[in-house]
């Protein structure tokens, strides 16, 4: 504790600042590390856990006593035991009870304790609890300073033990998870019977193979069952501590009465889930996923689970095909989701990650400590008790001279040294002696004396021989173990797919999703995000119904087509966002567009870490072939600039991949695809343009989590507008915010260095005008400008005039009043309807 400072009388102490804050700091951590958060491998127990055990036992809540109200629990460990709020203790009871929670649950509980659907349990007020059969015998029917220790409470008022005297390794039974500081704790649950084998079998052979004693206990078992796919990431978790456990519900096909004067129709029922998966936000995940077109072929989703087990009913459509539907779900939604297993506990008080092994020998180790002081304790007892009995025997043998000597005495202290100066008795014996009642003098009584004497030197022999031969020791040590088994254990109660099976499995339902069979798809990304994934021949007919829009007029529009990009179905979209981060999307995974279907937005088809508040869309564009030597350059709002290899956004995961570091008040604000030998255009609102090689002398591959290099740098008013990688020769198109536009080739910009202010690229007829953008010009394609007013027009390239940089361009469109153009884009169409005919010919 700090020492009190005695601030009237002006005593300060100096100290540094970071001092102060890296002791307190680490004090706090130490603190939430080993007093709240992490398990100790003795017992598998946080300090809540204990104390709410230690607390029952007192209190006499055994199995076979009545239920008592949990508010009466809260409130004792509370008052003797744990400075903490009650909420936070009824909420480690309440996990205690919940079969759904431990595979082993250490309480029984009368009353609503919540469900897999995440219901929240009654009111302490209204539930009651006490001990379970296991949770009493093997941790609490030991519990006495003779076989742990014990220390003061909170306020030195009461004591409580340090650890309870488990006899099962319940932090692999029923696992555990918490995160402290700095580290994160999560073990997962397993079978009582494979783990009684798997400690066995160290006991006899501590060198055992890792081969052997995984082939003992093959994996977690989870109390709500479910299918572990593979054994990869179990041995990875069982070897190292740490390691990803891919786990799924288990499933059936049924054939089901759609309603009356309806078809049969093929059902996927869901009999079990994966551990720790809320059941109705399996549910609601897999509505929404259907409502966004996500998952196809699910007519109705019913839950009719009851008293005799879960039971989620997902009727198809008669055309679906169910095993297509079902890897869908597992891939989109928590039906298959990998547990995390992070082996992590409070050795000696120090936290530690270990391996399977090291957690079965720590425990071995504390059960060994604990008998040996259970069997010194009892000894030490059993011979008080043999010598006070050798006292009283011998007394009886010579029961005439005792009772002279008890006849004759004045008193009893006289009566006591004279036994003691006759016969040689000890004070004890003496004393005993003197308080035994006449009822010991009969035949019978002095029988029972005599097989008490026999019984307990047999138990002192059989005691002493524990304590000196090992072999005796933990031949004991194991049939406890077995004794435990026969009457908890129970069947393991989720499956361990083999890598075989798993690969089977996953060929099965790749065949069913026909990832084998590219498929050219196209597709449209409109102005307020949102994709559409049209087959060529739709592409093709809508193309035909759209009616040609006159050039240069402005027309008001809800929404329209910004990109167009040709793909198929074994292609990923690269998706990036504002705050930094790169997801990609499987193109087979974007919902086909139907009929006059305005698409699916975008941002609902990222994973969850791509749908925060930051997560806001800049660019998205198909992933060409790993072989294409391509690089993506990043520009941030600040003028930053990143180039990275495209080879590095393959396969993403879930997470994404951040592609720079960004400050606080940065953000991502321009992409483009730069080819071997191209050059960077970087144009800013205020007209400036900077032209550089992109080479590693210029702009070098960076890591992914750096900031970035300074690309040029900007006015207090000025901002990034237009960032192109093209050919030196090529033009480009500068398009004003009040209509002017002119085409100019990239030579006319002096060739600079990256950071440098770069130089005028157009003369504004306005001073009050500024460049909105800069697009490449490709002959005969069109471009659509869009205002702050929701009206769009289309220009084409070719109509825009070639200039030098001194050049203000024409005005081909004139804004109205308040009104001005804010972006431009190209869709290109004339090369999609070649690419278009190009998938047309490769599809037939």
């Amino acid at each position: 504790m700090a020492k009190q400072l005695n601030l009237t009388s002006g005593q300060v102490v100096a100290t540094a600042l970071h001092t102060e804050v890296q002791r307190s700091y680490l004090e706090y951590a130490m603190s939430v590390i080993v007093g709240r958060a992490l398990p100790d491998v003795r017992d598998g127990l946080k300090p809540v856990h204990r104390r709410i055990l230690y607390a029952m036992h007192e209190l006499g809540l055994t199995p076979d006593r009545p239920y008592r109200k949990c508010a009466r629990v809260v409130g004792d460990v509370l008052g003797k035991y744990h400075p903490h709020g009650d909420q936070a203790v009824y909420d480690a009871l309440v996990r205690m009870v919940q079969d759904f929670s431990s595979r082993y649950p250490l309480l029984a509980g009368h009353g609503n304790f919540g469900s897999v659907d995440d219901d929240p349990p009654a009111a302490m007020r209204y539930t009651e609890t006490r001990l379970a059969p296991i949770g009493n015998e093997a941790l609490l029917t030991e519990i006495g300073e003779a076989t742990v220790d014990f220390i003061g409470n909170f306020d030195n008022s009461q004591q409580e033990p340090t650890v309870l005297p488990a006899q099962l390794p319940f932090l692999l039974l029923n696992g555990s998870s918490g995160i402290a500081v700095g580290m994160a704790t999560n073990i997962p649950p397993h079978n009582l019977g494979e783990v009684v084998d798997g400690l066995i079998a160290l006991i006899d052979q501590p060198d055992l193979p890792d081969d052997e004693l995984f082939a003992l206990i093959p994996g977690p078992d989870f109390p709500t069952g479910g299918e572990i796919i593979g054994v990869a990431g179990i041995r990875e978790a069982y070897t190292t501590g740490r390691g990803s456990i891919p786990v799924r519900g288990v499933t059936q096909f049924e054939e089901i009465q759609g309603g009356r004067g309806r078809h049969r129709r093929t059902a996927i029922v869901i009999t079990e889930l994966p551990y720790q998966v809320n059941k109705a936000g399996l549910i609601e995940k897999i509505a929404e996923l259907v409502n966004q077109n996500r998952i196809e072929g699910i007519v109705d989703i019913r839950d009719e689970s009851d008293r005799e087990g879960m039971r989620v009913v997902i009727e198809l459509r008669r055309e679906a095909n169910p095993q297509r539907v079902l890897h869908r779900l597992y891939k989109l939604t928590p039906l298959q989701s990998n547990f995390g297993a992070i082996l992590l506990a409070l050795a000696e008080s120090q936290p530690r990650q270990m391996s399977l092994r090291e957690l079965l020998q720590q425990f071995l180790s504390f059960r060994e400590q604990t008998l040996t002081r259970q069997y010194n304790h009892e000894l030490q007892k059993t011979e008080s008790k043999i010598h006070v009995l050798e006292g009283t025997l011998r007394a009886l043998q010579n029961l005439d001279a005792v009772i002279d000597i008890l006849r004759n005495a004045p008193d009893g202290g006289t009566a006591k040294v004279l036994l003691q100066e006759q016969f040689e008795f000890s004070d004890r014996q003496a004393d005993a002696i003197l308080a035994m009642p006449l009822r010991r003098l009969t035949g019978m009584e002095r029988q029972n004396l005599q097989t008490d004497y026999d019984e307990l030197t047999a138990r002192r022999q059989e005691l002493q021989q524990l304590l000196t031969n090992r072999k005796e020791f933990l031949k004991a040590l194991k049939k406890d173990l077995r004794a435990l088994k026969r009457k908890h254990g129970d069947a393991r109660r989720t499956k361990i797919q083999t890598a075989e099976r798993s690969e089977e499995a996953e060929a099965a339902a790749e065949l069913a999703e026909d990832a084998k069979i590219e498929q050219p798809v196209v597709l449209e990304f409109t102005n307020r995000g949102y994709v559409r994934r049209l087959t060529p021949k739709m592409f093709e007919r809508q193309l035909e119904r759209q009616e040609a829009q006159p050039l240069q007029t402005f027309i008001e529009t809800d929404d329209f087509v910004t990109q167009t990009e040709p793909a198929t179905t074994l292609q990923e979209l690269l998706v990036l966002t504002r705050s930094g981060k790169a997801f990609t999307i499987k193109v087979d995974d974007i919902p086909q567009t139907q009929k006059q279907s305005k698409g699916t937005p975008l941002v609902t088809l990222l994973p969850q870490a791509g749908q925060g508040d930051r997560e806001t869309i800049v660019s998205q564009f198909v992933l060409p072939p790993q072989d294409e030597p391509l690089d993506l350059i990043i520009l941030t709002a600040q003028g930053r600039i990143k180039r990275l290899p495209l080879s590095e956004f393959a396969n993403l995961t879930g997470r994404g991949l951040t592609v720079l570091k960004l400050k606080d008040d940065d953000e991502l604000l321009l992409t483009t695809l730069a080819r071997p030998d191209d050059h960077l255009l970087l144009a800013t609102s205020s007209g400036r343009m900077l032209r550089f090689k992109i080479d590693d002398e210029q702009l070098p591959v960076l890591s992914r989590t750096a900031q970035g290099q300074t690309a040029l740098r900007l006015g207090k008013q000025e901002r990034l507008v237009g960032c192109i990688a093209q050919a030196p020769d090529d033009y480009c198109v500068l398009f004003t915010a009040q209509g002017f536009a002119k085409q100019m080739p990239g030579t006319v910009l002096r060739l600079a260095q990256r950071g440098e202010l770069g130089m005028q690229a157009i003369q504004f007829v306005n001073k009050t005008d500024a460049l909105v953008g800069i697009i490449p010009a490709f002959s005969g394609a069109e471009l659509t400008v869009m205002t702050n007013t929701d009206r769009i027009a289309k220009v084409a390239i070719d109509d825009i005039p070639e200039e030098g940089k001194d050049g203000g361009g024409d005005r081909l469109l004139k804004p109205g009043k308040g009104e001005k153009i804010t972006g431009l884009t190209i869709a290109l169409l004339d090369e999609a309807e070649a690419d278009e005919e190009e998938l047309d010919s490769s599809e037939e």
